[in-house]
């Protein structure tokens, strides 16, 4: 047993260097500690940033995000919100006035709740997203520009005035009275949404927006094939329209027939149907991404205008004769051209008179 080691001294070893390793470590640590601390907020920032991006929620520079809508959007006009009206007598008028616009036939169609003054289609019809879309018929001046001077009828007209030629004419109906509950809310959603523009101005973006004329006339034979293609699973193949469940309004209007909108109507001048189907057709599109070019536009226009529809005599529009706008479709004229050019085109040479 000569190399058997003395168990005491193995245990002196161990403790030997154990004692060694502790001492290096403590070294270690008298040294590293101080630089720990004189780096805390370095360190903490390193290792925090790890899985930031996936943990936390990015923070979104709103202002930077407003100011960029504000200038997308400030250039065309649009209304102000509802939920800005703080007196409740006028909110109530404003949001059944503005109801009417939306559901008029519900109102005050052929089955109305109300009155039955109507042909069932509804003022949205015409005039998209209860009348604030931007070139979308919109009525973002009607409060800035009326009462005023009109060359149809010669006379100054007020905003009652020009509500019920839309019932006459565009709906087929009878007006309103002007003490009406229901004339009274449609002025009042009328001015109220227009009450963001200054008196005498005209908003951006109301109205329709121009097409560029043909040099060609409008054509109802090619504008059937566009209308087959494009118009007709909305509007159905004979024009009819397409109603509610309840066959009480118009979803999809009827655009020619009984039910339709009469020639003395505003979109039965081919110019204002061009310019409203090129920017707003198929239903859904915007001015800034219209689908139609301007020659399937104008030849639709011209086969839906051609279309039969109701017929209202006008004896007393257009005193001046001198002021009828090029594609008024109805004599007599101050110029040398026919009706069917005025009501087709080509409107170059109407243009320059």
């Amino acid at each position: 047993m000569e190399n058997q080691k003395d168990p005491i001294i193995e245990a002196l070893q161990r403790a030997v260097r154990r004692l060694l390793r502790l001492v290096v470590i403590l070294s270690v640590l008298v040294v590293l500690i101080p630089i720990l601390l004189l780096n805390l907020s370095t360190i903490n920032n390193f290792f925090g940033s790890f899985g930031e991006n996936d943990l936390r929620p990015q923070i979104v520079d709103t202002i930077a995000i407003i100011n960029t809508e504000t200038r997308e959007t400030s250039m065309f006009w649009s209304p102000p919100s509802l939920n800005l009206i703080t007196d409740d007598k006028l909110l109530d008028e404003v949001i059944y006035g503005k109801e009417l616009i939306m559901h008029t036939a519900y109102y005050l169609g052929p089955k109305g709740t109300v009155a039955q003054q109507s042909n069932g289609l509804n003022c949205q019809n015409c005039h998209l997203n209860a009348g604030t879309k931007v070139f979308g018929n919109n009525y973002g001046s009607v409060a800035s520009t009326y009462p005023k001077l009109r060359a149809r009828s010669g006379k100054m007209e007020s905003i009652e005035k020009r509500v019920n030629d839309c019932f006459e004419r565009s709906l087929n109906g009878k007006a309103l009275a002007t003490n009406s509950p229901e004339m009274k809310a449609i002025v009042a959603y009328l001015k109220y949404i227009g009450r963001n523009v200054k008196k005498g101005e005209k908003a951006v973006g109301s109205g329709l927006k121009d097409i560029t004329l043909l040099s060609r006339a409008a054509d109802p034979e090619k504008g059937k094939i566009v209308y087959e293609n494009q118009c007709a699973s909305c509007h159905q193949t004979n024009g009819e329209g397409t109603k509610d469940e309840y066959g009480r309004e118009f979803i999809y209007p009827a655009l020619w027939g009984n039910e339709s909108f009469n020639d003395a109507a505003g979109l039965y001048r081919i110019s204002n149907m061009a310019k409203y189907v090129k920017y707003n057709m198929p239903f859904g599109i915007s001015h800034e991404n219209p689908t139609l070019s301007d020659e399937d536009s104008w030849d639709v226009a011209a086969y839906v205008v051609s279309m039969p529809r109701p017929h209202k005599n006008t004896p007393k529009d257009w005193p001046d004769k001198s002021k009828k706008p090029m594609d008024h479709p109805f004599g007599p004229y101050t110029d040398k051209f026919s009706e069917k050019q005025h009501k087709y085109g080509p409107f170059q040479e109407l243009a320059k008179k």
